[in-house]
């Protein structure tokens, strides 16, 4: 994987590129849109996966 060559100069150059683009007022909303969509997204998966049924061939309907 590509993420995992990185060491702690790449991590310090990462975090200085995006507080450079976006600026140190913004980095505070930005991650809390962030942790919010995900929190949505992890919602919304589970409540998918709650209302499939069982992948138990037995109780799925015949096939026409």
């Amino acid at each position: 994987m590509m993420l995992g060559n990185l060491n702690g100069w790449h991590l310090v150059i990462l975090l200085a590129v995006i507080l450079l683009l976006f600026g140190a007022t913004r980095l505070p909303a930005l991650s809390k849109s962030m942790a919010q969509s995900m929190r949505i997204f992890k919602n919304e998966s589970r409540a998918d996966t709650a209302d499939t049924p069982d992948s138990d061939p037995a109780s799925a309907p015949p096939l026409r």
